[in-house]
């Protein structure tokens, strides 16, 4: 772990490292070959939930100074979903313990406070030597610049045909008409 950090210190902070060729754990085309999600409940997420979509992965937590972007998240996927748009929360809990919640805690904290009906996923880890399948695929993708995860609520596209489309910063809102643009022109992309 030191020796990884060690390495990340050494990067330049403006520069991003150069896009490799993804390894075959990590090499995905279709939506269907994304790695297993598996939801907050425990259960498998069907494929057919992400199948032919474009979706809007979210590492979230509950504790933290964004966490009032779920309500435009909710109203995003409201407004979108018959469209094709998925939003899929993956809650985290590597920044200053921001999601310290059992799945049963954060399923209800997210509905109480914030009417959240997207899909979440259990918690994983979104940086380091135990990062998820799916946060691999996602930093490792040309979009997604081989960067660590910043912080809560960053957010990735991915396309109708598996592909990560764009990569945004935490504080980028679900209202950001930057956010938006890229989510309709995956969209219309069929």
């Amino acid at each position: 772990m030191f020796r990884a950090l060690l390495l990340l210190a050494m990067l330049p902070a403006a520069a991003a490292p150069a896009p490799s060729a993804p390894s075959p754990r990590t090499q995905v085309s279709t939506m269907s070959s994304l790695p297993a999600l598996t939801a907050l409940s425990g259960a498998p997420l069907p494929d057919a939930t992400l199948a032919g979509k474009v979706v809007l992965f979210v590492n979230v937590a509950s504790k933290c100074g964004l966490t009032p972007q779920y309500d435009g998240l909710q109203k995003l996927w409201t407004e979108l979903k018959d469209q094709g748009l998925v939003i899929v929360g993956v809650p985290s809990n590597q920044f200053a313990g921001q999601e310290p919640g059992s799945s049963g805690e954060i399923a209800t904290f997210c509905k109480l406070n914030y009417g959240v009906d997207f899909p979440l996923l259990q918690k994983q880890d979104v940086n380091g030597g135990d990062r998820s399948p799916l946060y691999q695929f996602l930093v490792d993708s040309p979009a997604g610049g081989g960067g660590n995860i910043k912080w809560n609520f960053e957010k990735f596209i991915v396309g109708r045909d598996g592909t990560v489309k764009a990569r945004f910063a935490p504080t980028v809102a679900p209202d950001s008409p930057d956010l938006r643009t890229a989510i309709e022109a995956a969209l219309a992309s069929k």
